[in-house]
């Protein structure tokens, strides 16, 4: 608890103490913990002076946040049609057996975290996978050992 308010605080001298500073501060902490930990949340509450319920409503109304650990790479498997049809259940499957992860799960060295998205609107690529932004498209499963070895060096 003790780092996280040092950290949280840390983030908050970077903003005016007020409401319009609560998504910025957010997004911050996010960045750094890859996920928003409840004890930052009501920690901002009180030093924005903003209902620890509006917190919450912002922390799970965005997509950009969650409440839940993430890897230090997001890996977002599109299921749109185009990439449903074209593989990517089989892609998310390779995935899975690679990292030895489930959907929603962190790999224990915290690299690693995999979810499923309804469409990241490159179906001309299909199927697609999103790694913290950047999209690999046109993937076969043979193609997912080798983007998860270069991610680690």
């Amino acid at each position: 608890m003790i780092e996280v308010v040092s950290d949280v605080n840390e983030i908050l001298n970077r903003y005016e103490k007020s409401s319009e500073s609560l998504i910025a501060v957010l997004q911050e902490i996010q960045e750094k913990y890859h996920y928003l930990p409840e004890e930052s949340l009501k920690y901002v509450s009180e030093q924005l002076k903003v209902p620890l319920t509006q917190v919450f409503a912002v922390a799970t109304f965005y997509n950009a946040f969650s409440l839940q650990p993430k890897g230090k790479y997001v890996i977002q498997v599109c299921m749109g049609t185009a990439c449903h049809i074209k593989g990517a259940p089989v892609l998310l499957e390779e995935l899975k057996s690679i990292l030895n992860v489930e959907e929603h799960e962190v790999t224990k060295d915290g690299l690693f975290s995999v979810e499923t998205v309804r469409c990241l609107g490159c179906c001309s690529l299909a199927p697609v996978i999103s790694i913290s932004g950047r999209v690999y498209g046109n993937l076969k499963p043979e193609n997912i050992e080798g983007i998860i070895k270069s991610l680690k060096k």
